[in-house]
């Protein structure tokens, strides 16, 4: 996830200082104590709009008492979910199927049960976050090498979703699954097991923990987690502006150079931010730490006056101020070194030399403080903030040129198209390698992010909404992109399991683990494709991507938007403002 927490107005840019934030509230509220429940996720909304509904929720904070609520979940065949402290995945995966359903919250499954330095591992519950799992193991002279870049997930959802770092370097994978040594499962049993069963899994014992790493939470719950670690390690990281005219080329080329490589691509300003990064020796002059800019505490004041410019711009169709916007935006995190201080006061020059932990991840917005939401993660729900879709899909190596050309193909068309991006960072492209889970990456590839906007109004389109949609239909259908399991729209998802080489094996383990699909909801059955297809056809679908429009009525023709077919990718079917 990268978002950002700078607020352009005219001529004003605020970039607002580190300061601290209530936590993220609970995701799931009940009316009455644990009864009556919903659960959203961290930005408020699934993709569908639709409230996701249970009966009841549990908050164990032992492993016994995870066992009893599964059993006694399975005694009742009650639909279950596991939920997470903030649940940041985008799609449904925590929804239980039917109102009667079960969340069961892993927020207080939230320790770190030991570090073992010889053997440089670390075991934790599911609960715990990145942040925890970062600092405990830099306490130990230890560092788990590669990991998404927001601090505020838990080993639980990053195992459920396949979250992951960049790099091509990374011969064991680049996935935070790829380093589980062990893994203790609580699944529905039969009335002899005491309905309940406890699965400990370990790495070379059974191939099952392969479907379990990246499990999308349908297999049962987890407890607890044993990660393989490496040695506290010194990175220096620099970044660099090129044009993007031999983006195709130099983008396979750069992450075999450096192992935490990544870009940030701005196709409307037709520059490309390379990223890099690379280990040093240990006795290195340095001690950088990257507080991302984006995921600093932000004045709410100033992050409702960005998501009003955006609502203005967007309404207006007022694509020169978005792209204006969008240079203001790039020229500031540029200036301000995205976050990098040399010593954790100052940036004074590249490169930033530090530790491993204080440059992989970051999420300050998160410190707890009592201010009354004065200040706030850019995303939070509770006020007026950003509000967006996210589109997140790896293409193979080999494709991974052709599909950047098509792209710069569409965007020279109208420059301006892109610039809906640039205030969200662009596309941030990533290097993902190819992993064992039966889930997980199935070839050495790059990931593309993009974030953009996304009105409350679901009826309302999206300035240049067309070019977006063909780009996602590009990435999915003509290059087989393989979606992130924690964001997209439906449509990335649609066709999804056909992809997986191991997708049938997943399919059968699940079948084992929890026969009577206690851990699904119709959602992930259709995403598993164990019935129907993820299509939500009604008028106006193809605005939040529930649908690739048919017929005009699937986008907003009142609004002058009609389905038509992609302008590089002839296959697409999107919905064009004529």
């Amino acid at each position: 996830m990268i978002f950002i927490a700078v607020v352009i107005t005219s001529s004003l840019i605020i970039i607002s200082p580190s300061t601290c934030t209530p936590p993220p509230e609970d995701p799931i509220h009940c009316s009455n104590s644990t009864t009556s429940c919903t659960i959203t996720n961290y930005i408020g909304a699934f993709p569908d709009r639709s409230t996701c509904r249970a009966s009841g929720a549990a908050y164990p904070a032992t492993e016994d008492e995870l066992i009893a609520v599964v059993a006694d979940g399975t005694r009742a065949r009650r639909k279950m979910k596991v939920a997470t402290r903030s649940h940041h995945s985008i799609p449904k995966l925590a929804c239980p199927g039917g109102e009667g359903g079960l969340l069961i919250s892993t927020k207080f499954l939230d320790r770190v049960l030991s570090v073992d330095k010889e053997a440089m591992t670390v075991t934790v519950e599911s609960g715990v976050t990145l942040r925890q799992l970062i600092e405990a193991a830099a306490e130990a002279g230890l560092a788990l090498p590669y990991s998404p870049y927001w601090w505020g997930l838990t080993v639980g959802g990053m195992l459920a979703t396949g979250a992951h770092g960049s790099s091509l370097w990374a011969r064991q994978g680049g996935a935070v699954h790829d380093y589980v040594a062990e893994m203790t499962m609580v699944s529905p049993g039969r009335a002899a097991d005491g309905y309940v069963r406890v699965r400990r899994l370990k790495e070379g014992d059974s191939t099952e923990i392969n479907a379990a790493k990246v499990s999308l939470g349908v297999l049962g719950a987890i407890y607890k987690v044993t990660f393989k670690l490496q040695p506290l390690f010194k990175r220096s990281l620099t970044y660099m502006q090129k044009d993007d005219k031999e983006l195709g080329d130099e983008a396979i080329a750069f992450g075999s150079k450096h192992e935490f490589a990544d870009l940030s691509w701005f196709p409307s300003q037709g520059k490309v931010i390379y990223r890099i990064d690379d280990r040093v020796p240990s006795n290195a002059v340095g001690n950088g730490i990257y507080d991302f800019i984006g995921f600093r505490a932000t004045l709410s004041s100033a992050l409702a006056i960005i998501r009003s410019v955006e609502d203005i711009q967007e309404s207006t169709k007022d694509a020169d101020a978005r792209c204006l916007s969008g240079k203001l935006l790039s020229s500031a995190l540029d200036s301000a070194a995205f976050g990098l201080t040399n010593d954790g006061l100052t940036f004074t020059a590249y490169p930033v030399i530090g530790y491993h932990n204080h440059l992989q991840a970051s999420g300050s917005c998160l410190d707890s403080a009592s201010d009354g939401l004065i200040t706030a993660c850019p995303w939070d729900s509770r006020i007026k903030a950003q509000f967006f879709h996210q589109t997140s899909f790896s293409i193979a190596l080999s494709d991974a040129k052709d599909f950047i050309h098509d792209v710069q193909t569409l965007v020279a068309l109208d420059p301006r198209s892109m610039c809906v991006i640039d205030q969200y960072n662009g596309i941030l492209i990533r290097y993902v390698t190819a992993s064992n889970a039966y889930l997980g990456k199935q070839e050495d590839g790059l990931d593309f992010d993009l974030t953009y906007y996304r009105s409350k109004d679901p009826a309302m389109p999206r300035l240049f909404e067309d070019v977006l949609e063909e780009i996602e239909q590009m990435a999915v259908f003509k290059y087989g992109g393989l979606p992130h399991w924690g964001k997209n729209r439906n449509v990335a998802f649609e066709g999804a399991m056909r992809k997986y080489k191991q997708g049938e094996e997943f399919v059968r383990v699940k079948e084992e683990y929890d026969p009577l699909g206690l851990f699904s909801s119709d959602w992930t059955d259709q995403v598993l494709g164990l019935r129907g297809g993820l299509m939500i056809v009604r008028d106006g679908c193809g605005l939040e991507g529930l649908c690739v429009c048919l017929e005009d009525r699937h986008c907003a023709p009142g609004e002058g938007f009609f389905c038509r077919p992609g302008k590089v990718y002839k296959n697409a079917r999107v919905c064009r403002n004529i």
